[in-house]
């Protein structure tokens, strides 16, 4: 182990057992790469309910000694802190040299089942991909990524997770003086598209194909037996990442920077930069203050991953077929596909949101109704979905409903069509309410509630509003009465209109 002069005496080595899988890989994969000290780290945010899950001495990362070991100034036995190299397309522009620069994969853990999950420092210093950055992190992104991640997981989407925030005690310098803060990422892999990039930018095959197989073996390992491993590890990650985009628009998220190099082979949502949740619903919505041309606004996040996918079927052409014209072929089929898989991942969930669980030929055109009424009078997105089960059957308050869509006459005929479907399902009253309620969440992580949280944070050091946030979104699908206002949009002086990268 290694200790700074602020860290405890000595680490409960029971604390946390690594077994290092990506460590073992070539050296050109990553940088061995030590956290850098901070002067005072604080323990602010400890997931108990995550490290009990897993099955990590939660005594033994409390406290004094989860300030030193979050903070990287001390670095427990068995971890073997890595840098990862990568390369991305950013807003479609290629840099071939990107990689870990202000985060170390402090080493592996083995779960269930041997599942791998990666636990990583983001903000802990400069590496040899720091392009000049300093390495650290603010204390809001950190607080942003924290609360955004756990909602997304209780969301039911796909995510990396976050075990542990920690102030530094240090400053850091962007537009302002703003306090210092590493986030500990918790995530089944950190591979990434821009990580195959990395290396077919080098002409590097071998590592392509080293790259790959440890995908296969560590995530994918049902692609070892297929006819084409390659083609099938491929195929896997395209319908992953079309299950995951579709499930980001059934809750109205905007990733807000999907390069290449953010884009996780896992299929989980990774680095919530300035990322967002549409209040009024509308698909050309952007909120990342360098998205200046909507690359990435909320209607286009389909196409982006099919984008982005394409990227990675030039990496692994040279392993899908020693004939390039058809490796080209297998993957332009692959790709091809993700449209229709998309589109039925999208359905099947937009469906389920408006209570109908059998398919028919005309509910395209039913959700699309809905949308474009939606667009029309700049509707909530979520308490759209949320409030409508309170139309079924024996009607409850639908003053919102009745508030948003004014007199509309279009609006009464979508819900008396809408009604008219639901009567070809069979499910009582009772379940269709229940099954909207369980994918329409009541709470979602409001923009302005999250900028309030950091703002309390950063300027007060007052962390009561991020704890209370991070509470009730741990529960999105339930009524909490006593937090109905966290259910509500933002009146008009506080709708935030950007959000920011925290580099």
């Amino acid at each position: 182990m290694s200790l700074s002069d602020t860290s405890p005496a000595e680490l409960n080595v029971d604390a946390i057992t690594f077994d290092n899988s990506y460590a073992r890989l070539p050296a050109r994969f990553y940088q061995r790469i030590s956290p850098v000290p901070v002067k005072a780290p604080t323990l602010i945010h400890f997931n108990r309910a995550l490290a009990q899950e897993h099955g990590l001495n939660i005594e033994g990362l409390s406290g004094e000694m989860g300030a030193a070991l979050f903070s990287g100034n001390l670095i427990p036995d068995g971890a073997e802190p890595i840098a990862l190299a990568y390369a991305g397309h950013q807003f479609g522009h290629f840099v071939p040299q990107l990689g870990d620069g202000r985060a170390v994969l402090l080493g592996e853990i083995l779960g269930a089942n041997d599942r791998r999950w990666d636990i990583q420092l983001k903000g802990s210093g400069q590496t040899s991909f720091s392009r000049n950055g300093d390495g650290r992190a603010a204390l809001g992104p950190v607080v942003r990524e924290y609360i955004l991640s756990e909602a997304m997981h209780a969301l039911g989407i796909p995510t990396n997770r976050s075990l542990a925030m920690v102030t530094t005690g240090e400053s850091v310098f962007r537009e302002t003086v703003l306090p210092g803060a590493i986030l500990t990422r918790f995530s089944s892999s950190h591979v990434r598209v821009g990580t195959f990039e990395y290396f077919l930018a080098r002409d590097d095959l071998e590592a392509i194909k080293l790259l790959a197989d440890y995908v296969i073996d560590r995530l994918f390992p049902e692609a070892k037996d297929a006819a084409n491993p390659y083609l099938a590890l491929f195929e896997c990650v395209r319908d992953a990442q079309a299950s995951l985009v579709a499930s980001w628009m059934h809750v109205g998220f905007i990733h807000g920077v999907m390069n290449t190099d953010n884009m996780a082979i896992s299929g989980e949502t990774i680095d919530y930069g300035p990322c967002a949740f549409l209040d009024s619903y509308d698909p050309a919505t952007v909120f990342s203050s360098i998205d200046h041309a909507g690359r990435y606004a909320y209607g286009n996040q389909g196409k982006i991953a099919q984008w982005n996918l394409t990227r990675l079927a030039e990496c692994l052409l040279s392993l899908l077929d020693e004939d390039q014209n058809k490796a080209i072929t297998s993957a332009e089929q692959a790709l091809k596909d993700f449209a229709d898989i998309f589109d039925a991942c999208w359905l099947d969930g937009m469906r389920r949101k408006l209570g109908m669980t059998t398919a028919l030929n005309d509910d395209l055109a039913i959700i699309q109704q809905l949308l474009d009424l939606m667009k029309k009078h700049q509707a909530d997105y979520t308490l759209t979905f949320r409030y409508l089960s309170d139309t079924v059957g024996v009607k409850s308050d639908i003053s919102w409903l009745t508030a948003t869509f004014e007199e509309d006459i279009s609006w009464q005929e979508w819900l008396n069509r809408w009604h008219q479907r639901l009567d070809t399902e069979d499910q009582s009253v009772e379940q269709i309410v229940q099954n909207m309620h369980s994918v329409n969440p009541a709470f979602i992580p409001r923009n302005h509630r999250v900028e309030q949280a950091i703002n309390s944070a950063v300027e007060g050091n007052d962390f009561s509003e991020m704890e209370r946030l991070i509470s009730v979104l741990a529960k999105p699908y339930d009524d909490q009465p006593d937090y109905v206002d966290y259910i509500n949009p933002p009146k008009s002086e506080e709708r935030v209109l950007q959000t920011f990268c925290g580099t």
